[in-house]
């Protein structure tokens, strides 16, 4: 698999980053919202420094995969329960006498 190096600016600061060239514009995006949200916790004044700025953001964003995980598998859970719904209605619509 061949791979290419993007450049990527974060926080003015430029990284080298090599990637698959299909996986380019998600690196690109990934780069973007990872500067905007160390933007805004830098500009909140809270939190002093490169790292620690680095290291909150990516907490804040390992907590909402964490989140959206946890409610995907609920999503998944209720359309196999509606599916297998479905399967018995229809299987007692058979059995009834019309």
């Amino acid at each position: 698999m061949s791979s290419e190096t993007v450049y990527v600016k974060i926080l003015d600061k430029e990284y080298q980053v090599a990637c698959p060239p299909e996986e380019r514009g998600a690196l690109l995006q990934s780069a973007q919202v990872l500067d905007e949200r160390m933007r805004m916790i830098k500009n909140s004044g809270s939190v002093i420094g490169l790292e620690r700025i680095a290291v909150m953001a990516a907490l804040n964003l390992s907590h909402e995969l964490l989140q959206a995980q946890a409610v995907q598998p609920a999503s998944a859970d209720i359309n196999a329960l509606s599916r297998l719904q479905q399967k018995i209605q229809s299987q007692l619509d058979q059995l009834s006498p019309s």
